[in-house]
């Protein structure tokens, strides 16, 4: 199926295995924001109106960001501190669930940080800065997770966020997941190896995949045409040393601390005591990964989003293709924005990457708005729908739209141009005004990203 519009197209399916029955892909079906006619999307006035967004968001950051954040910082401590309490007692989902929760806000506290988010509050101590957040020693206090911070700010920042959807995306879900989608096993045995997955996909996803786009000798930013990706056929293979660096840097330490190490600690209370502690870390273990999964991976994966065999020319392109590429959750609620990471905020996000939470909250029933004013598809549901479009994707039910070119849009009285091609986002004048640094989700767990023809940083 494809919807024409001069030099574009938009397809559903393209060489994806066909939707099984009653699972139609729903890429033509109403929906809140939705014009099926792309044509009709003023691109230049959208640009326009979300530049002047920017600057008035800009302009209001301050000491209620801070404040915000070390509220947020707070919860994470003290699910911490109570899971860690009650650790010793008894294995037990509710002390796991506490433990996971207080490792995952530490990963919601470095995506924003990392990203610059808040590095314009005036007067912020340099440990919530980007410069300084879990940069060398202080990855142990501030982010100890599988994944190495400066690996994962390249990969994700900048090679995920300015290359949204797109081929050179390491983090596109449905072509990494190809080999599942194609397989003739029943489907139930397909819905099996995603729990598995989703329980271990730090692990053995973005892990390796995160610490591929370095070399592995000098740490050094790789160019995307040079990346030779880890996966689950090598990451094995310790005469790699990429794959050396993966079990040195990521796969040991947390490991031996969180795994061996913190169980010790409770030894004067018994080894009982610490038993318990290592089965309630293995089980948050399995809850944080899950958890991540859920609001990580639907981000940018379902038969309603886009994916570009393009990349976009100018900033209003840019601005454009990130909403059509992702969507939101619902949100607005301090509980619900926070067991959402702040993803479900993935619109406002993917245009502003470098904003404090708080202001995400604030201008996201703006920004929709403006979509809908000016005929951009805006996607909204909730978490769980969203899951479920994901799901359909990964075990090959429905498939994602793919869009060949951008469209022939209504003429508009102005659209910033450069006159550049922007293989190398970060560094052009298109995304003058943009930070370019910036949550992606599922992919590459056995099948690498193909090979790259163009270079970032």
């Amino acid at each position: 199926m494809s919807i024409g519009h001069n030099n574009a197209s938009v397809q559903t399916g393209g060489s994806a295995p066909q939707p099984q029955s009653g699972h139609s892909p729903s890429a033509d079906s109403p929906r809140e924001g939705f014009s099926a006619d792309l044509s009709q999307m003023d691109v230049a006035g959208f640009c326009a109106d979300i530049e002047r967004l920017r600057a008035a968001t800009l302009a209001r950051i301050g000491q209620a960001d801070l404040h915000h954040l070390r509220r947020i910082e707070a919860y994470g401590r003290s699910a911490t501190l109570v899971g860690y309490a009650t650790a010793w007692m008894i294995p037990n989902p509710v002390t796991a669930f506490l433990l996971s929760l207080g490792q995952f806000t530490r990963w919601l506290l470095a995506h924003h940080i990392i990203h610059r988010g808040y590095d314009r509050v005036p007067g912020i101590p340099a440990h919530y800065t980007s410069r300084t957040f879990a940069r060398g020693w202080r990855r142990f206090v501030d982010w100890f997770d599988w994944l190495l911070p400066e690996a994962w700010d390249y990969e994700h920042n900048i090679l995920h966020h300015y290359h949204t959807g797109e081929d050179s995306d390491p983090d596109l879900a449905e072509r990494h997941v190809e080999f599942l989608r194609r397989s003739r096993m029943p489907v139930a045995f397909k819905y099996i190896l995603v729990a598995i997955v989703a329980c271990t996909w730090k692990i053995i996803y973005y892990a390796p995949n995160s610490l591929s786009v370095l070399d592995p000798n000098s740490r050094k930013r790789l160019r995307q045409d040079s990346i030779e990706y880890l996966t689950l056929l090598n990451i094995v293979d310790l005469r790699s040393p990429a794959v050396r660096r993966l079990w040195l840097h990521c796969y040991f330490p947390y490991t031996l601390w969180h795994f061996v190490a913190v169980p010790l600690l409770f030894l004067p209370l018994g080894s009982t005591a610490a038993f318990f502690v290592l089965l309630n870390k293995l089980l948050a273990e399995a809850i944080t990964n899950a958890h991540a999964f859920l609001v990580i991976g639907p981000n940018h994966t379902a038969d309603d989003l886009y994916r570009f065999r393009f990349h976009y020319g100018d900033k209003g392109e840019f601005y454009v293709t990130q909403v059509m590429g992702s969507a939101n959750y619902h949100c607005g609620t301090e509980f619900v924005d926070y067991m959402s990471i702040w993803l479900n905020y993935q619109i406002e996000h993917h245009l502003f990457p470098d904003l404090p939470m708080l202001q995400y909250r604030l201008i996201q029933p703006e920004v929709k708005a403006l979509c809908l004013k000016h005929h951009i598809p805006y996607r909204q549901e909730s978490v769980f729908r969203r899951f479920s479009r994901l799901l359909d994707i990964l075990v090959g039910r429905t498939s994602m739209r793919q869009l060949e070119a951008f469209p022939d849009t209504r003429p508009a009285s102005s659209s910033p141009q450069t006159g550049e091609s922007s293989s190398d986002a970060p560094k052009s004048a298109i995304l003058s005004g943009l930070d370019p640094l910036g949550l992606g989700g599922l992919s590459g767990l056995i099948s690498p990203p193909s090979a790259r023809t163009s270079g970032a940083g």
